[in-house]
């Protein structure tokens, strides 16, 4: 079946290749993107006046997008420095150190234990869980900031998310569009996400090592945990430091519980570990700043909303021109996409899928390929079941191995916007860890694009 392009298509594609140059580039893409949207809305609506308010209807679509993220990394980041403020952080962090005693240890553990929590709760309430209490720990020992985001981001964002063993989401998707059981498409998964996870992590661990002997990367605080011994004031006592210590992450244990009891996933969970953030943040505020307390709460909220701002503030107009690839278009614009359209990325998707000939390295290298430009638009999720479509299409014209392409393209689609090169979509490790998400993106990208190459031939070799 023959996919409809038209004009609009091919203006994303060039203002995708605009903004890849830019980044490659290391210059900021926020006027390119800006001025993507607004030739895109004179495209579609020939109208000026509706070309300049899509600019600014599209930045509101993508911040409402965005905005539980923004929230519950600002709040996480207030009640961080509550706690550093009064000492309690240091507290905490003590237990860890005698486990994580070098930036060797702190990368693969934080790794590890970000993987197991993310196959059970996703990746977003994770990182808030880790980066609380470990990435203090892993600073301590020499591992920079942008080094514990990486672990975090690769081994959630990455590995757990692009298995979905657990919770199921992604493969359910992949499975239905491609007609398979979900069972079958997990199990073609094992393999290429064991692939995929040792060769992007290994290689990311090797350049970070590399870049911190030679220099380039120190172990500095990061932003968000910029305070030191000198700057602790004494507003609370040892004992309550103790006290604090052990409540803390008692209450955070708690809300894993309360996920698995009441089947909390996503958002729900990433809420539960907001408000639990708030009410420490509310109680240790009172505990240490006694009658100034009130105003304190206040403080603590405001200084935490400027840092999420901060970090997300680059974010939203690149994020804004790519949601334009999604639903966000005919939400914003409502008119020039033809009426079979699935979506400006999903229709270059399948463009892509129905115009290349079918062998199995062909196809596996387009399944990755098609995987890889659904995920464009920072979901990862919007796009899988085209993945799933593509697989069903080429496994037909090569006779076998529908599970296997399907998996695959179910791994490119995560890694790439679920995600581990997509700025926004990483933006919670990113931001919990107070470093540019668009520097993440760059350590992330000769890993990932290795890992996908390598798991592509795992695939070949596989079929």
């Amino acid at each position: 079946m023959g996919i409809e392009l038209n004009i609009l298509h091919f203006i994303y594609l060039i203002f995708i290749f605009l903004i890849l140059g830019f980044m490659i580039l290391r210059k900021d893409t926020s006027m390119i993107c800006i001025l993507g949207i607004f030739v895109l809305g004179l495209a579609a609506s020939l109208s000026m006046t509706k070309s300049v308010t899509g600019i600014f209807d599209s930045l509101i679509f993508a911040l409402h997008e965005l905005m539980s993220t923004v929230l519950i990394i600002s709040i996480i980041s207030g009640m961080s420095r509550v706690l550093m403020k009064t000492g309690v952080n240091e507290v905490m962090v003590k237990p860890f150190k005698k486990i994580i005693k070098t930036p060797t240890l702190a990368f693969w553990i934080i790794g590890f234990l970000m993987m197991v929590i993310s196959w059970f709760f996703w990746p977003s309430p994770a990182v808030a869980l880790m980066g609380a209490v470990l990435l203090p720990a892993a600073l301590s020992v020499g591992l920079p900031a942008i080094g514990v985001a990486a672990a975090m981001n690769l081994f959630g964002h990455g590995i757990a998310l692009s298995g979905d063993f657990i919770i199921q989401g992604a493969p359910k998707l992949t499975a239905d569009a491609a007609g398979l059981a979900v069972s079958e498409v997990i199990s073609a998964s094992i393999p290429l996400v064991i692939v995929m996870g040792i060769v992007t992590t290994v290689t990311a661990f090797i350049l970070l090592k590399r870049d911190m002997k030679n220099g380039k990367l120190k172990a500095e605080q990061s932003e968000m945990y910029y305070n030191n011994n000198s700057n602790i004031e004494k507003l609370i006592s040892d004992k309550s430091k103790k006290i604090s210590a052990v409540i803390i992450p008692l209450l955070f244990v708690l809300d894993i519980v309360a996920m698995s009891a009441f089947n909390l996933q996503g958002g729900d969970a990433a809420a539960l570990i907001g408000g639990t953030a708030v009410i420490i943040l509310v109680v240790l505020s009172m505990m240490a700043h006694k009658k100034k307390g009130l105003e304190k709460i206040t403080e603590y909220l405001i200084e935490g909303f400027q840092f999420g701002f901060k970090i997300f503030g680059p974010v939203i107009p690149i994020a804004a021109f790519f949601y334009l690839g999604d639903s966000a278009f005919s939400a914003i614009f409502g008119c020039g996409l033809p009426e079979t359209s699935a979506g400006i990325v999903n229709d270059l998707g399948a463009a892509l899928a129905n115009s290349v000939p079918i062998n199995k390295s062909i196809g596996a290298g387009t399944l990755t390929l098609v995987g890889a430009i659904t995920g464009l638009d920072g979901s990862g999720f919007s796009g899988i079941s085209l993945a799933g479509s593509a697989a069903s299409i080429f496994s037909t014209a090569i006779g076998y191995g529908t599970a296997t392409l399907t998996a695959l393209g179910q791994i490119a689609a995560i890694w790439v916007g679920g995600g581990t090169l997509v700025p926004w979509a990483l933006l919670p490790a990113a931001a919990v860890c107070g470093i540019n998400p668009f520097d993440l993106a760059k350590r992330n990208l000769i890993p990932v694009v290795i890992g996908l190459i390598v798991t592509t031939i795992a695939a070949i070799i596989i079929l």
